[in-house]
């Protein structure tokens, strides 16, 4: 039974592999920003799949005692931590870099970045002194280095992101600590619609539909091959460039709609 911690595991893709991690037998522990959002996703949780699986405690990732106090909480909890998954990020309304509030632009730069390096030198020293264990830093736009000049904060950062993980990856090549990617594609949470008004939603999403699938559809994959994986330096991604390509060629022929209901 491996235990998997989850950064940012209250909602959106964190919360479906939370329950996807729970269905395939695993421990997890999860953490959002608020003790009360955190607590009603472990309730939930927990009545699906057993209070004694699931643990959650609040943490804002851009603060180090904070990231180091979950850390310790599930350590003593769990005893051995195998996965740790840095999903928690944070995005910004689709305008110019010079249309974002400081405050806006100081929580995407602290959450994504700050909160990111925190968490990774927490974990990979406690990784080191219990011998083994796996880092999934989470990719998004922006990591392959294409800009789109309204997403250009969020973008920097994840870009960043993949700069530091390939980096590390070499630091840690002759210890017991993998270090990997992971990139779940779009899936319609509230961060990928946020701030668009309706007739620029709409717009997005056209390309949204083409490309994008439901959590439900993504987080059993990706947690189906992170369970598998014991590569150092692997990269596991739902959306890949032949999937990409066919989706563009049959979607003239195949109307999705993944933020429906049904």
């Amino acid at each position: 039974m491996k235990t998997v911690v989850i950064t940012g595991g209250t909602r959106g893709i964190g919360y479906g592999l939370a329950q996807a991690f729970l269905q395939r037998g695993c421990q997890v522990v999860i953490c959002g920003r608020s003790q009360e959002s955190t607590q009603e996703a472990v309730n939930k949780l927990a009545s699906d799949y057993g209070k004694e699986r699931v643990l959650g405690q609040a943490c804002d990732v851009s603060n180090y005692d904070q990231v180091q106090a979950l850390w310790d909480a599930a350590k003593a909890h769990f005893g051995q931590l195998d996965i740790w998954i840095n999903n928690a990020g944070l995005s910004h309304p689709p305008v110019n870099l010079w249309q974002i509030d400081p405050d806006r632009t100081k929580a995407v730069v602290d959450t994504n970045l700050i909160g990111l390096i925190y968490c990774n030198q927490i974990v990979i020293n406690g990784m080191m002194q219990q011998g083994s264990g796996t880092i999934y830093n989470m990719e998004g736009s922006g990591s392959s280095g294409r800009p789109f000049p309204t997403l250009l904060l969020y973008q920097l950062t994840k870009r960043a992101l993949k700069f530091m993980t390939t980096g590390l990856v070499k630091a840690t090549e002759d210890s017991q600590v993998k270090i990997c990617y992971l990139s779940p594609g779009i899936v319609p949470t509230d961060l990928l619609v946020e701030g668009y008004d309706e007739e620029g939603l709409n717009r997005a999403k056209r390309i949204f539909n083409i490309l994008g699938d439901r959590v439900e559809t993504v987080t059993p994959y990706l947690a189906d091959e992170i369970l598998k994986n014991d590569k150092h330096g692997a990269r596991i991604a739902w959306m890949t460039t032949p999937k990409i390509i066919w989706r563009f060629i049959t979607s003239p022929f195949n109307k999705r709609d993944i933020f429906s209901d049904s």
